[in-house]
């Protein structure tokens, strides 16, 4: 078996480099709490696997020429993204009215409870099943990762090898860079925490990433 590594180092690299939705749901957990977006990381590459052992057995061939079932794919992912953003500014919402409502009862804001519930107060369990779910569906709905493994894999591998065998040795060498990356990524949106645990800045951050991920979710839908 012989594939063309460092060219597609390069591209895997880009990919990764270049944000996505699946940045952003890192990201986010990350801020909530390091162990939430360590298991948004670990579930994103989850739904990477599943698109390259598709690829693999020749099913993502079925749905890239079936534009009924990429719509469907695609249409999927782009409901679950804009689920999440309007989770995300309803919350945001919800937060400023009882912030106001402790003003205007007399009680003191700085002294009262922090307007958004605290993630790091959590159990383990419903955080890392919280933040491993995101990760996996925002990738596994997300037909351009399907594309991913269908077009731009194939172009590394040699002709005269197994190409499933070649897809899947790609997929793996992707899938583990992407751990080692999100990972990366995770320590570094991790220290924004305490900047986030503002009132305010924690209902702007909300708002943000809420209307982003609408954003995203719309524009998803709207691509041919």
């Amino acid at each position: 078996m012989s594939v063309d590594l460092v060219g597609f180092l390069g591209v895997v690299l880009v990919a990764y480099v270049v944000p996505g939705p699946d940045f952003l749901v890192v990201v986010r957990s990350a801020t909530e709490h390091p162990a939430k977006g360590r298991a948004a990381a670990l579930g994103a590459q989850a739904g990477l696997c599943v698109h390259m052992l598709a690829a693999a057995a020749g099913l993502s061939v079925i749905a890239a020429r079936s534009p009924l079932v990429y719509d469907a794919i695609k249409l999927l992912g782009a409901a679950y993204l804009v689920y999440l953003g309007v989770r995300a500014v309803l919350a945001a919402r919800r937060s400023a009215r009882e912030r106001t409502h402790e003003r205007e009862t007399g009680g003191d804001p700085q002294d009262g409870p922090v307007p958004f519930p605290s993630p790091r107060g959590e159990p383990e369990p419903h955080r890392w099943r919280a933040g491993f779910t995101q990760g996996f569906l925002t990738n596994v709905l997300n037909p351009k990762a399907a594309l991913f493994f269908l077009s731009i894999l194939p172009q590394f591998v040699d002709g005269g090898g197994s190409m499933a065998r070649q897809i899947f040795f790609l997929g793996i060498l992707d899938v583990v860079i992407g751990v080692v990356y999100w990972f990366a990524l995770v320590t570094v949106a991790a220290r924004l925490g305490a900047l986030l645990a503002r009132p305010k800045v924690r209902h702007r951050w909300e708002l943000t990433t809420g209307w982003l991920f609408i954003a995203i979710g719309i524009g998803v839908a709207a691509t041919t």
